[in-house]
């Protein structure tokens, strides 16, 4: 058994084609087969679930899969561990980040590459969900989520911020001019909100439940930005996070009043797989979590 061997693994479980896989590794498609199946000898067990096409993976196959995530990273830390003690610290981190927290999420990544220029990122928005389970199975490097409202299992969190709401309008809207909106008034209008699947949306759900009111969003989205889109296009009322803010700016006709009565707000963290010592770019990553902060006025 060979680090190859298991790259292959990983890049068949990323990609579920055998093909894609064998280009994403730079080998040729009976190459990675050929190595695969050496592996399958070599441990005694089947691991690919076989037909026509990729079909999944046998309960060995998950559990080595797990195994050789471990192992890869362990890989990659040797590697950055080693960058580290010659001053030369460097590595890609994959981030998974709840759609309401990606406008914010650029002051994060600045604040990492301003210390540490050698890392990078490659950002995907993902659900509270997906975030700890494709930790848990090494599909991703850290997320950005919500920490205090679902279980988060066991991991290591550094908080960055907390999430706050405001009810997003085009300045012809009835309660545009308001200092404060409270949530019971909110929703005595046409709103937009995060899709159910997302843990906003469930927070929001759960504010106007204590409110024994009940609101059927006139438009739904996975996505943040078409929420916003709605405002300024159709005059829809939405309820985001305030620091939506920060790609907005001061929008020419949109108001975003402090949503209130009940205040609401919810803690925003860096999540981690929870291992002793973390990797070098992911501590480096926390030490940065530990210091950051929004930009003023947004929080």
């Amino acid at each position: 058994m060979d680090i190859r061997q298991l790259q292959y693994l990983v890049a068949l479980a990323r990609e579920r084609h055998f093909t894609r896989a064998a280009e994403a590794c730079s080998v040729t498609q009976p190459t990675l087969s050929g190595r695969l199946r050496q592996l399958e000898q070599e441990l005694g067990v089947s691991i690919v679930k076989r037909g026509q096409r990729f079909e999944g993976f046998t309960p060995e196959g998950d559990r080595i899969l797990k195994w050789a995530h471990a192992i890869l990273e362990d890989q990659s830390s040797l590697i950055q561990d080693l960058a580290a003690m010659k001053g030369e610290l460097s590595g890609r981190v994959v981030l998974g980040v709840i759609p309401s927290a990606l406008p914010s999420i650029s002051v994060l990544t600045q604040a990492v590459r301003r210390r540490f220029p050698g890392i990078t990122f490659h950002i995907l928005s993902q659900t509270s969900r997906e975030i700890l389970r494709n930790i848990d199975d090494f599909s991703i490097d850290a997320g950005v989520s919500y920490i205090d409202n679902e279980p988060v299992g066991h991991v290591r969190v550094a908080p960055l911020y907390k999430e706050r709401y405001r009810l997003f309008m085009r300045d012809d809207h009835p309660l545009a001019q308001r200092e404060t909106v409270s949530w019971g008034e909110a929703a005595s209008h046409p709103l937009g909100l995060l899709t159910p699947n997302m843990q906003n949306r469930r927070i929001v759900d759960g504010v106007f439940e204590s409110l024994n009111r009940k609101v059927e969003p006139e438009v739904e989205s996975n996505s943040v930005i078409s929420l916003v889109s709605h405002v300024r296009i159709h005059g829809l009322a939405c309820i985001v996070p305030e620091h939506m803010l920060v790609v907005m700016g001061a929008a020419d006709g949109v108001r975003a009043v402090p949503l209130v009565e009940p205040f609401v707000e919810h803690a925003i963290g860096l999540i981690v797989y929870d291992r002793d010592p973390p990797p070098p770019v992911l501590a480096s990553l926390l030490d940065v979590a530990g210091e950051f902060e929004l930009p003023a006025g947004l929080i």
